[in-house]
């Protein structure tokens, strides 16, 4: 099913308006509603600088099969899809491994490219010309590899082909083979896709070296905030400690149960824990102070709710949204290294541990410390307007490399 208009005839008053640029945002998922995994917030806060600096932006992907939502105005839906692991059935896993084996594909990719390239770029050609192409990570990258034949910049929410790898250190049998395969292929299609983008937008400083490739010439890391976090509401706090991701994601699972087996038994029962965010089916909490709340209606009041925030990851790389968010609403928090690559200075009310029994001695005294209003919510202001300052500025040289 294609629904296509232009971004003109959706938004009044948009064709009068002089913009600098005019440009094509390919991604797997289009956004619905309100932002809420680190992937739909890094994307929001993307497109709002775009925008921002006077770029009109039309987006092009997929929408989850089932899904009532409709994407924002100036978008292009492509087709409906199942694309998560987690919901998707035996059936239709095998499916995909057995076409990603036809194409030589990852995994990740073949969900996409099923659409066929040709057909993309036929539907997008009907709503251009386009002054450039964004390129909204190595998967979709890896799907359709001619979109970077033309004026393009990568936009790599992770290393990918790291993450793959890291995934596949902490499974066995068949599924660390698959992983193993996944990593491979991850890694030459970014070696491509970097080689062939006019320009490279990382989320996290890291990232740059991390490709194993050079891209310093041709590469920014973007300083992130959440358009859509606004303040605090005044809420009485119903948990302690509060934990709040996407932990279908592998890698954000990894941190999850870490922080069950390795933190929580180091914590007095009294201390109460909620962990928010869509949840494997098979996910047990294990024990009876952690309350599983799956995926919540608002995010930044669950984190009202919570006196401190876990920020627990383990593994992967990018940069952590959630991080971000709790910065940018002054949460005191405990995190690990992991959690907060990719930032610089930290706020006071943030403490840094990595291993469990250090987590836990962090955590119970953050949590005693807000209970006695001896730890404060910060002031997330000052990070706000630094983090806006440097994405302006890597939205900017990005957009230079793609005018050539």
């Amino acid at each position: 099913m294609l629904r296509g208009d232009s971004s003109a005839a959706l938004c009044p008053g948009i064709a009068s308006r002089q913009t600098d640029m005019r440009l094509a945002f390919i991604t797997s998922l289009l956004p619905t509603g309100t932002a809420d995994t680190g992937f739909e917030i890094a994307n929001a806060c993307v497109l709002d600088a775009l925008r921002t600096s006077g770029c009109e932006v039309t987006l092009f992907g997929f929408l989850r099969e089932g899904e009532t939502a409709a994407p924002p105005a100036g978008s292009v839906i492509l087709d409906r899809i199942v694309i998560e692991n987690a919901v998707a059935s035996r059936a239709q896993k095998l499916r995909w491994l057995i076409e990603s084996l036809r194409r030589d594909l990852p995994v990740i990719s073949t969900k996409l490219a099923v659409f066929g390239e040709a057909r993309l770029q036929g539907v997008i050609d009907s709503h251009g010309p386009f002054d450039g192409y964004i390129v909204n990570g190595a998967p979709v990258a890896g799907a359709f590899p001619s979109l970077l034949a033309r004026p393009s910049i990568l936009l790599a929410h992770n290393v990918e082909h790291i993450s793959a790898r890291e995934n596949a250190g902490t499974a066995g049998g068949l599924t660390g083979l698959l992983y193993r395969r996944e990593a491979r292929l991850l890694q030459e299609i970014e070696h491509s896709a970097l080689d062939a983008a006019r320009f490279v937008w990382c989320l996290a400083e890291e990232d740059r070296a991390g490709f194993g490739v050079d891209i310093g010439a041709k590469s920014a890391a973007l300083p992130l905030y959440v358009p859509s976090a606004g303040t605090l509401p005044a809420v009485d706090a119903t948990y302690d400690v509060g934990l709040i991701g996407t932990w279908t994601w592998q890698p954000n699972l990894a941190g999850l149960r870490w922080f069950m087996d390795e933190v929580v038994p180091h914590l007095s029962e009294d201390i109460s824990i909620a962990v928010a965010g869509r949840l494997p089916a098979t996910f047990a909490a294990g024990s009876k102070q952690v309350a599983l709340l799956g995926r919540v209606p608002d995010a930044t009041a669950f984190v009202a709710s919570s006196r401190t925030i876990a920020l627990a990851s383990r593994t992967g790389t990018g940069i952590q949204l959630k991080t971000i968010e709790t910065f940018q609403l002054g949460k005191p928090a405990v995190a690990t290294r992991s959690s907060i690559r990719g930032l610089g200075r930290l706020p006071t009310n943030c403490l840094v541990a990595d291993e469990g029994k250090a987590f836990a001695a962090a955590l119970t005294k953050l949590v005693w410390d807000v209970r006695s209003e001896r730890t404060q919510i910060a002031d997330g202001r000052v990070f706000v307007a630094a983090q806006k300052k440097g994405l302006r500025e890597a939205v900017a040289a990005g957009l230079h490399a793609l005018r050539g």
